[in-house]
């Protein structure tokens, strides 16, 4: 066999060991690195009691008429009367804003016909809890220039919510921690590097205390809605979070 052969065939052999020893080795470090069969999945929650600082009427203003015109028309008029007469109460008219605002056909019997069309716009005003006298105020403005109360809730300012969620988060994050250490310990092993987390979800929900879908009776929006908000003082609201996380056991 040629020399010069012989040194090629030494060479290949040696490039695929090389190549051997380095699979081997990335496997370990795989395993060893990357492998869940040394890990625990702990599940940690969050809840941040807060009280409301906010107070939310929702407005609903419906009008109809032959044309779109004429049921935009129709809206407008109510629209402008509340914005007045929240105006007179000492509110800005940038305290009271759209939520959402339709017109659409209203059909005959058939279905084969528009005879008319309905405009619909939904409207929020918001305060401050400490002007809570206000509401009685604010729900007759809404009544008398021809607007309906949706519904009227005690809720988190967008400042007051972030803050409490973040602290709900840090919270889930420590009862997450204390749970692997529990389990770590209970395995005699000691708790390693945090491998994954994930926020899997965050709640709240604002206190509702009143909602024109369950009034019955035949009782006026305006009474009903005063009647429901009379005396009530908002409580604590809860803030939950919630976050998974996998660490690694040693």
């Amino acid at each position: 066999m040629p020399k010069e052969m012989h040194n090629s065939i030494k060479i290949t052999l040696i490039i695929i060991a090389a190549v051997v020893v380095l699979s081997f080795a990335g496997m370990f470090f795989y395993q060893s690195n990357f492998s869940t069969t040394n890990t625990i999945s702990v599940s940690g929650q969050g809840t941040e009691k807060v009280t409301p600082d906010l107070i939310t009427i929702y407005f609903n203003v419906d009008t109809k008429g032959a044309t779109s015109k004429e049921a935009d028309d129709a809206n407008s008029v109510i629209v402008n009367k509340l914005k007045n007469a929240i105006i007179s109460l000492g509110f800005e008219e940038s305290d009271l804003t759209t939520q959402s605002y339709n017109i659409y056909p209203i059909y005959s019997t058939s279905g084969q016909q528009i005879t008319g069309y309905t405009a619909s716009h939904s409207l929020l005003i918001e305060f401050s809890i400490d002007k809570k006298d206000e509401i009685s105020s604010v729900i007759d403005a809404g009544t008398s220039a021809g607007a309906g109360i949706s519904y009227i809730n005690f809720e988190l300012s967008p400042t007051l919510e972030q803050q409490y969620k973040a602290e709900a988060i840090k919270t889930a994050s420590e009862d997450a921690r204390v749970k692997a250490e529990a389990i770590a310990s209970g395995f005699n092993k000691k708790l390693g590097k945090l491998v994954s987390v994930s926020l899997d979800s965050f709640n709240y929900y604002p206190m509702r205390v009143y909602d024109s879908e369950t009034v019955s009776g035949g009782v006026s929006s305006a009474e009903s809605a005063k009647t429901a908000v009379a005396g009530i003082t908002p409580s604590s609201q809860d803030v939950n979070a919630f976050v998974t996380a996998v660490y690694r056991l040693k």
